[in-house]
């Protein structure tokens, strides 16, 4: 049975005492915390009890001993100022939970530093192989190499969302094996001496890698109110395209030691003797693969100590990990330990927590525990996901992906693509040729994406995205990527002078950076609010994924095909005007759809009650 009204307000005012209720046991013993089965939230200033802190202090003081006569006023005005705090405008510094996002982000950038760091150096690996082949053979082995990882991706992330959904696996550990298998694939990559092995290891890490799927659908229950969405969700693309432009000067620079610091471990070098170092000169790309393995390391281990499990059932479950952590963290601190409550819809630990002495809420009861049972739920089956909201948004979902992607690899084609005499421009849509770069200069054209995209993700994306919603900001700002693709191919036929094309080609650029900054969360928010039971959520973010994944084996090989017929029939803006085109079509089928509620904490916590009570 839930507790009364009254029973709760007595509860509330023990435990901000410092004192202990007939129902619940604050002891800072392992094994001996019993939470309440339910609460009754009999009037609406109990409800707002949900958003308020749960105790004022965790810990018997002089002061809480001895002082009570002020318990009913700190009490009203905890429930005064409950409301007060859910609407307050969220910041950057108000996100819950601040560690546990910071291992997702740490984890999300040792991904994006990996997986950019390896396309910097990729196509002299390949050579390395068989220096006999052409250049042309080299170039398509580099797309199956890049390509067959998404591939394998497509294939496993829709059932690893499911085991991540699943009571025996939950969320961690299948970021643990995403992460463990990562690690693998590049260290075996890295060591590599043939092109069969470099696809098998690519192979097996796209076969074990859902992390963005599993991470996502953590970040959705970690800040499950909906006005940190906008912040929490753009946490790990911009940790991604940090990576992006961290990766390929790391992975460049460290390719090849043996040649690239002979000093260090070349012949009569300080670490490589008289002949240099052996295993640098038999492996001479394992150096970078390496350092990647290690950052990957690192994240595992952030994840292994440090992150909570937030499956509605998992979290029950005795964390190893976690206890381990906690015992190191203990050693280091020097302070007694600390246990943590599993995470929960209803709290955060930003208000649960007022005594800065303390590192966390009491311990959490586990399944081993007989005062406590957590609730088992049915999943829903795979059929009962596919509403026609949850399908359009899908569908959404995969057209970003192929568009985006598809120009990211035109982008790098068509730049440094020579320019065509204009003699050959017999029209205004026939036309060819590239815009003729040097390398230099492409690297500065892709560069401005990042360089204008991480502000706008910082500073303005989260404040936009509040004032507008999810689904308008995607309605608003999807449109300036077709306009961008329709542009692109014109730039040809403007006159080779500086002030002249590079503010146009800047112009184009920024068009893409501003739409790609802002639709890209958002999308990520639209597929997690899509569905509205927690059994499912991992799920539906694997198959957003597995989606996602599709696009991105897909798009590389048809725009790639599309650029090149383009460029030979000399209308070279073909393949921009149809990717305008889909572009377009997602746009209007963002119309069709409307924005889901996601999981509401405290429709959850109620439901729970109303089943207890029975």
């Amino acid at each position: 049975m839930g507790l009364s009204s009254q029973e709760l307000t007595e509860q509330y005012r023990l435990e901000a005492s410092g004192g202990h209720s007939p129902h619940t046991d604050f002891g800072h013993h392992e094994g001996q915390f019993e939470e309440p089965s339910s609460y009754s939230l009999g009037s609406a200033r109990l409800e707002a009890l949900a958003s308020a802190p749960l105790i004022g202090n965790h810990r018997r003081s002089q002061s809480a001993d001895t002082d009570d006569s002020n318990n009913g006023t700190d009490y009203d005005d905890t429930l005064d100022t409950a409301a007060e705090r859910s609407e307050k405008p969220a910041s950057w510094s108000s996100l819950p939970r601040k560690g546990q996002l910071a291992i997702l982000t740490l984890a999300r950038l040792s991904e994006g530093l990996t997986q950019s760091s390896l396309q910097a150096y990729l196509f002299h690996q390949l050579k390395s192989f068989d220096s006999s082949l052409p250049d042309s053979t080299i170039s398509a082995q580099v797309g199956i190499v890049l390509g067959i990882f998404p591939a394998a991706q497509f294939l496993t992330s829709a059932w690893w969302g499911r085991l991540a959904d699943a009571d025996c696996m939950g969320r961690k550990r299948v970021l643990l094996i995403g992460l463990l298998g990562t690690m693998i694939s590049y260290l075996g990559f890295g060591f590599s001496r043939s092109l069969a092995t470099a696809v098998i290891f690519r192979t097996l890490g796209g076969l074990l890698n859902s992390n963005f799927g599993v991470m996502s659908t953590l970040i959705s229950e970690i800040t499950v109110e909906k006005k940190f969405q906008s912040r929490a969700f753009l946490l790990l693309p911009m940790c991604f395209n940090l990576g992006v432009i961290i990766g390929p000067t790391m992975g460049g620079s460290l390719a090849d030691p043996v040649h690239s610091f002979p000093r260090l471990f070349g012949p009569h070098s300080i670490f490589g003797g008289t002949e240099g170092v052996w295993w640098m000169q038999r492996w001479p790309f394992a150096l970078p693969n390496i350092l990647s393995t290690t950052f990957i390391l690192i994240s595992f281990l952030a994840v292994f100590f440090g992150l909570d499990e937030t499956h509605e059932i998992a979290r029950y479950r005795h964390d190893a990990g976690r206890e381990l952590g906690r015992r190191i963290a203990k050693a280091f601190s020097g302070r007694r330990a600390q246990y943590t409550r599993p995470l929960s819809r209803v709290t955060d630990d930003n208000y649960i927590i007022r005594d800065t002495h303390l590192v966390s809420a009491p311990s959490s009861p586990t399944l081993s525990d007989t005062s406590f049972k957590p609730k088992l739920r049915q999943r829903p089956n795979l059929g009962q996901l596919w509403t026609r909201n949850v399908l359009l948004t899908l569908l959404c979902h995969f057209l970003l992906a192929f568009h985006t992607n598809a120009v990211q690899t035109m982008t790098f084609i068509f730049l440094p693509t020579p320019r065509v005499p204009t003699e050959s421009h017999t029209g205004i849509f026939h036309f060819g040729g590239g815009l003729g770069l040097p390398s230099a200069q492409v690297g500065l054209a892709t560069a401005i994406i990042g360089l204008t995209g991480l502000p706008l993700q910082i500073f303005a994306y989260p404040r936009l995205q509040g004032k507008l919603g999810t689904l308008v900001s995607l309605r608003t700002f999807v449109p300036f990527s077709p306009v961008s693709y329709i542009l692109m191919p014109f730039l040809v036929l403007l006159p080779n002078i500086l002030w002249v094309f590079w503010p146009a080609l800047t112009f184009v650029i920024l068009l893409q950076a501003v739409s790609r900054t802002f639709v890209l969360p958002a999308t990520s928010i639209l597929v997690n609010n899509c569905v509205g039971d927690p059994s499912s959520l991992g799920t539906i973010h694997g198959v957003a994924q597995s989606i996602s994944s599709a696009a991105r084996t897909l798009a590389p090989v048809i725009s790639g095909w599309g650029l090149a017929a383009g460029l030979r029939n000399n209308i070279v803006g073909a393949m921009w005007w149809a990717l305008g085109m889909e572009a377009f079509i997602g746009w209007l089928i963002l119309w069709c759809i409307s924005e889901g509620k996601g999981i509401d904490p405290v429709k959850e916590k109620m439901e729970d009650d109303e089943d207890d009570d029975h």
